[in-house]
């Protein structure tokens, strides 16, 4: 018995390190992993943490299989849970892994890094998990670029141009303004008996298409004017990347049961500021169905932690279509 007959929210480690199967290749990943601490319980066991680790690792490494991020953290999350003796576990994998894409225009093979990541909450009600993945792209900002489209509009008046002119200009030739790097990040969550396979390469489009355009870490200069031009002929605020990669959700799994989870996340580094601007939105399939068809607030939104702990599920099951 401790001294303090107190139980803990989470007790675990951070920052494990090991290597992982993704896609039939070994690949760099950090895992965090905790429990839940009874108020009889002193403390846990950390060295049966690593052990748990490895023997699911070990698992699918030695099966042969594709990994998945979501289903290590679950196999993981449920071991833990059941060694440690804990009520509750939780697991989040950070995987590093690259992709190869053609450049815009040129099409020279550029690699490109991303993370994906795995997560799942094991407890009494079963196991929630969660599949997400984060890249970087560019975005122009909407709002300065109409201050300089109104500066030319009033230089190209002075010089006798006509309105008519001055549009077929504006039209033709993008307008500047100021850009940032942006951090996109998307997370879906599937119930304990979901069965739907989300690819982490649809997951990726619907980030990287979020934004004013993607970014590529290899370029020829057409592909530096192409990536340029469409930035600018697509700006967007961090607010418009969120709504865009909901909407990309929500086309792209129209079959995903409606108590599934998403959370969408943007932020923008900032280049004529200080600070950075993030903007968020998470909730259930339904919920986001509805709002996007009817077009009126969706009232109430569903938390991470509540989904992951599995709090109201049969509300959350009612209507998941």
């Amino acid at each position: 018995m401790p001294t303090i007959p107190v139980g803990l929210s989470r007790v675990g480690v951070t920052g494990v390190e090991k290597v992982v199967r993704i896609r039939e290749e070994l690949f760099f990943a950090r895992m965090e992993c905790f429990v839940d601490l009874s108020h009889e319980q002193k403390g846990a066991h950390m060295s049966r943490f690593d052990e748990v680790v490895n023997e699911a690792i070990g698992e699918v490494v030695l099966s042969g299989s594709a990994f998945q991020a979501e289903t290590l953290a679950q196999r993981i999350a449920e071991l833990v849970r059941e060694r440690q003796g804990a009520a509750r576990a939780e697991v989040t994998i950070a995987a590093r892994y690259p992709e190869h894409k053609p450049a815009p225009v040129s099409g020279v093979q550029t690699q490109e890094i991303y993370t994906l990541y795995g997560r799942a909450v094991a407890s009494p009600r079963g196991t929630r998990r969660m599949v997400g993945v984060s890249a970087t792209g560019m975005t122009a900002c909407p709002c300065a670029q109409e201050l300089v489209a109104g500066r030319a509009r009033a230089r190209l008046s002075e010089d006798g141009f006509s309105d008519e002119q001055i549009e077929r200009i504006l039209e033709r030739v993008p307008v500047a303004t100021h850009n940032q790097r942006g951090l996109g990040t998307l997370h879906i969550g599937c119930l304990e008996d979901c069965d739907a396979q989300i690819d982490a390469k649809a997951l990726l489009e619907i980030v990287e298409g979020s934004m004013s355009s993607e970014i590529y870490e290899l370029m020829k200069r057409s592909d530096e004017v192409e990536v340029v031009e469409k930035a600018h002929r697509r700006p967007r605020f961090v607010e418009d990347c969120v709504r865009e990669m909901l909407a990309g959700v929500v086309k792209a799994f129209p079959h995903l049961d409606g108590a599934s989870f998403v959370l969408a996340r943007q932020e923008n580094l900032e280049t004529i500021h200080q600070h950075n601007v993030v903007a968020e939105r998470h909730g259930l399939m339904r919920e986001l169905r509805d709002e996007l068809e009817s077009g009126t607030p969706g009232g109430r939104q569903t938390t991470l932690e509540e989904w992951l702990d599995g709090v109201g599920s049969e509300s959350l099951r009612r209507g998941s279509t």
